[in-house]
């Protein structure tokens, strides 16, 4: 390194002067009012965010909830092999409801259970007349007899008692749909037909009240009774009129849909009834 002599008599570098202080401008009042709820809602967000961009577009969040809870309920008692078969012969059921009003171009939600209750689906929008109705009634018996079936064909290629089991239940539940009484599957059959239908559907229900007393089939018979004073009642009113003026042709479509169902479900918890060994 060489070195200059010059440097000697040279001034040192100047200083650089600091910067001037940053001007603090006053805070709005109303930024100090809100900013502990931006700081809450921006920690809920880093926390909860990533799950609900998850779930945003997920509309079976609700229905998996319910069906958990369900689940949950139904394993305390039964043991969870049999819950799950159950819970899906339920679920199966209720998406044939599900896919004809959608083929109907009704919006209807996906469905949500109850326990020791069944299911439902919710609609947007009422059934537009009495022929659209049954062939919604209809289409979860369809479909939940088409899964217990399949049920009862894996029971009998398995040889499996579980599976006989949940396809006897599977299919008993929906023969009792189609009672013809609402708010069953098979009283919306019955609007295809005559209101008079459902005096027989409320006389059935209440025998098997009294045969075994539930709440859930008190229940059925409330609403059961209700709807029907309420539809009798409106029988000759013209909107009523207009809503069940149904064809001949779809009244024999729904007749044979309905007893080729209670014939097929009958056959089929004969094949799948467990003879109790001692």
């Amino acid at each position: 390194m060489s070195w200059d002599p010059s440097q000697l008599d040279s001034p040192p570098p100047a200083e650089m002067p600091p910067p001037p202080p940053p001007v603090q401008r006053p805070q709005h009042p109303l930024r100090r009012l809100f900013a502990p709820f931006a700081g809450a809602a921006l920690l809920v967000w880093k926390l909860l965010g990533p799950l609900l961009i998850a779930v945003k577009n997920v509309k079976l969040l609700g229905a998996s909830v319910t069906f958990l809870i369900s689940l949950a309920a139904y394993t305390s008692i039964w043991g969870w092999h049999f819950a799950v078969g159950f819970m899906v012969l339920l679920f199966v059921h209720e998406m044939g409801h599900v896919i004809q009003l959608r083929r109907e171009g009704v919006p209807a939600s996906a469905p949500m259970f109850v326990p020791f209750m069944g299911a439902f689906v919710g609609m947007k929008e009422l059934p537009r007349n009495a022929w659209m109705e049954a062939k919604v009634g209809l289409a979860g018996p369809v479909l939940g007899t088409a899964g217990a079936l399949v049920c009862l064909g894996a029971a009998m290629a398995t040889d499996s008692n579980l599976l006989r089991a949940v396809a006897y239940t599977g299919c008993f539940l929906n023969l009792i749909n189609l009672i013809p009484v609402l708010p069953l599957d098979g009283g919306r059959a019955a609007a295809a037909f005559h209101p008079a239908f459902w005096f027989v559907g409320v006389f059935v229900v209440a025998l098997l009240f009294f045969w075994h007393p539930n709440a859930l089939i008190l229940i059925i018979a409330l609403l059961g009774g209700y709807e029907l004073f309420h539809r009798w009642g409106h029988r000759n009113d013209p909107k009523w009129r207009e809503y069940n003026a149904v064809t001949w042709g779809q009244r024999v479509a729904v007749g044979a849909v309905y007893l080729g169902l209670i014939a097929v479900l009958v056959a089929a918890m004969q094949a799948s009834y467990l003879h109790r060994t001692f």
